[in-house]
């Protein structure tokens, strides 16, 4: 699965204002042009892993944050991925997730 860039541009733009960052701000903090920023976040360009990585690190949040959407140190991090899942399942499916669920809660993992 490729990623969307047009996605990964908004949660960079919307954690940014979250910040009160301008996005000139986040241009210079990384050392990149304002036009290219204005490209990232619009989806227009693609930004690499390095810098990802960079303007992750400036807006505090993960890289798989603006990559996925989740923050996995956040501890429920999965609910709104458990929620999406199962209105796309019927209620049959649903109930074998439950149940499933139900069995893997009880098994003692070692940390």
């Amino acid at each position: 699965m490729l990623p969307d860039y047009t996605v990964i541009g908004r949660r960079i733009r919307n954690t940014r204002m979250q910040r009160n960052l301008k996005q000139e701000e986040l241009a210079d903090m990384i050392n990149v042009s304002v036009a290219f920023m204005s490209r990232v976040e619009r989806g227009k360009s693609q930004v690499n892993l390095k810098r990802l990585t960079q303007i992750a690190e400036v807006l505090n949040v993960s890289p798989g944050y603006l990559l996925t959407g989740s923050n996995v140190l956040a501890k429920d991090y999965l609910k709104e991925d458990f929620s999406l899942l199962l209105e796309r399942c019927n209620p049959q499916q649903q109930k074998l997730i439950y149940q499933l669920s139900e069995l893997v809660s009880r098994i003692k993992l070692e940390e």
